[in-house]
């Protein structure tokens, strides 16, 4: 029985009370999923049009993208130094907002603005590298499952700020503002330290898969209990300390870590010390075994961890010993192709520059720009969509988008482990099928069918939220951990030049000829009657469309895209079979990479 000194620096240097900081970190350190709420309030008190306003928004998204500093940081710098740079520029920027909406400094011009949003919403990659770069590196067998968890938690921050909004009860929209900038801030000042690579024991553990069903479970149950709650507020009347009550709910699964770290099984750290060296290596850190075995590929695999973990040590190492030998055999004779060419291999740790000429990379690439970039398209125009299919309670899709966003994320995550854990299959194969089902999804919102919307949400919020939980799992097992920052930055990007493309390009230019098209129609039918009333109410509605043909075009076209994206996919499951079955597989086979 340990005691109690032991117990608790074990839970101080827990990996799973730094997963579960980095969840909270995370579900309070999304302003830009807010900005809906804010931009109302932005718009009247600075007398902006919507072109203005559209401006500001396309501004924060590149600050929520552009995450190239940020990876380069989480490089040289402790997490915690990244993690303060980011809290600093998300206080600085929204309070510069807050401070100008609420007239107590003069109003910038335009483009000052969006350099203010932008370095404000540009705080949020700042979070995003640092939980993730901390956990997949405590995680490394479990990364579909810790990726998917937390870019979940990232995609529910807009409605847990929403919930804490609504609890404080502020005097005015404004102030959510102030909350935007201060609240964050203060949640990063508290984790900052604790979220960090730790040291010890970080191989697969029997009781993982108790932890990680504790941990889906509150995520489900947080998700329904929100979505439960936001329907429950917006119907009836509900008294503030009712508010107050389910806001305090939120904070119950602070008490996991406790509850994981004390009922985890301790393991003296002498123990660690005395088991085989290839039980100890970071299975991150595949150049680790390359130095070690020059001649095999580092994506090999110990046959058997749980056969050797059995063994006491002097066995253990005879047996790792005669896997040795057998390998050097296997590679005399030709079952084992040996790799002299310069440069890592998959699976082993690449830059950014060596990952950018591989051609599974830019496979990655495509396929995220095509399928997340459709799906994000959508939820930035979920209010105009529903309102051309005659939906005047538009918030509600955009509430349920976000649950969906979140249920994708973790379901992506866990799906994709249990395909690459049971079967070493390639986890890009849950892509291929989520955007098949995209795909259909377009067609639904194409179509306007009766309850389309309700349908097209669900599948486009599953399926959008699924890409960013395996993609950047995918490029962890492929291309590395030690650059994992500017990898996941640089996929970053695929948002907004997917959103230039589809929204920015195609679905705004069709949904502007089709609104014209209706406005030439009431402008004639205004002529006809002589009515100077009509006539105003056509220029007044000149800018809507009304009907499924406002995005019957756009859909299709991005329908397309996603079966484009399906195929590229494919060609990355075909391409990189081998590496995961090196990486997961019972056995070493022939590495074809």
């Amino acid at each position: 029985m340990a005691g109690l000194k032991e117990r608790f620096q074990a839970f101080v240097n827990n990996r799973w009370l730094v997963f579960v900081a980095a969840m909270w970190m995370q579900s309070c350190t999304g302003p830009g999923y807010i900005f809906g709420s804010i931009s109302p309030v932005m718009k009247s008190s600075l007398n902006y049009n919507q072109r203005q306003l559209s401006k500001l928004g396309v501004a924060k998204d590149l600050g929520g993208s552009v995450g190239f500093i940020a990876g380069s940081l989480s490089e040289i710098l402790p997490l915690w130094g990244v993690l303060l740079v980011g809290a600093l520029q998300n206080l600085i920027g929204y309070s510069s907002l807050w401070l100008i909406v609420t007239g107590k400094v003069p109003v910038f011009q335009l483009w000052a603005m969006c350099v203010l949003i932008f370095v404000g919403n540009n705080g949020e990659t700042y979070f995003n590298t640092a939980a993730l770069v901390s956990c997949v590196q405590n995680f490394p067998k479990s990364r579909g499952p810790v990726v998917g968890i937390l870019k979940g938690f990232a995609a529910l921050s807009g409605a847990i700020l929403t919930q804490i909004y609504t609890m404080i009860n502020f005097p005015d929209q404004a102030s959510l503002i102030f909350m935007v900038a201060v609240g964050p801030t203060m949640v990063v000042f508290a984790l900052m330290f604790i979220i960090r690579p730790v040291g010890g024991h970080k191989e697969v553990r029997p009781s993982d898969g108790l932890s990680f069903t504790v941990v889906y479970s509150v995520c489900l149950l947080l998700a329904a209990y929100l979505m439960a709650i936001m329907l429950l507020e917006d119907l009836v009347s509900v008294s503030h300390n009712l508010i107050t009550v389910f806001t305090l709910i939120l904070f119950v699964p602070l008490f996991i870590p406790i509850v994981l770290s004390f009922c985890e099984e301790y393991r003296d750290p002498a123990e660690e010390v005395l088991l085989p060296k290839p039980y100890q290596h970071d299975a991150g850190n595949p150049e680790q075994d390359t130095r070690e075995h020059e001649v095999v590929s580092s994506e090999f695999k110990d046959e058997n961890h749980e056969e050797v973990d059995s063994l006491v040590v002097p066995e253990g190492q005879k047996r790792i010993a005669q896997l040795q030998a057998k390998l050097f055999q296997a590679a005399t004779v030709g079952a084992v192709r040996v790799k002299n060419r310069k440069g890592p291999h998959r699976g082993e740790d690449f830059t950014l520059m060596q990952a950018l000429t591989k051609a599974d990379f830019w496979l990655i690439m495509f396929s995220l720009l095509l399928g997340s970039g459709s799906g994000l398209t959508v939820i930035d125009n979920l209010g105009q969509m529903s309102q051309s299919l005659g939906y005047d309670n538009t918030h509600i899709f955009v509430s349920m988008i976000c649950i969906w966003n979140f249920i994708g994320r973790v379901g992506g995550g866990y799906i994709s482990e249990i395909i690459v854990r049971d079967h070493a299959y390639p986890r890009p194969i849950v892509i291929a099928v989520a955007q098949l089902v995209m795909a259909v999804g377009h067609v639904f919102f194409a179509m306007g069918w009766p309850g389309a919307m309700y349908i097209g949400t669900l599948l486009i919020g599953l399926c959008y939220g699924a890409h960013w939980a395996i993609m950047p799992a995918t490029v962890s097992e492929l291309f590395g951990l030690k650059k994992f920052g500017a990898f996941y930055n640089f996929l970053n990007l695929a948002n907004p030049a997917g959103t230039l493309v589809f929204s920015g390009v195609i679905a705004s230019r069709i949904y502007d000829r089709e609104a014209e098209k209706q406005a030439r129609q009431h402008r004639i039918q205004s002529h006809i009657s002589g009515s100077i009333f009509s006539g105003m109410l056509a220029a007044d509605e000149s800018l809507n469309c009304e009907g499924s043909l406002c995005f019957f075009l756009s859909s299709m076209i991005m329908s397309g895209f996603c079966i484009i994206a399906v195929v590229l996919s494919m060609i990355l499951v075909y391409r990189t079979k081998t590496v995961y079955a090196h990486l997961y597989g019972k056995s070493c086979i022939r590495y074809q990479g």
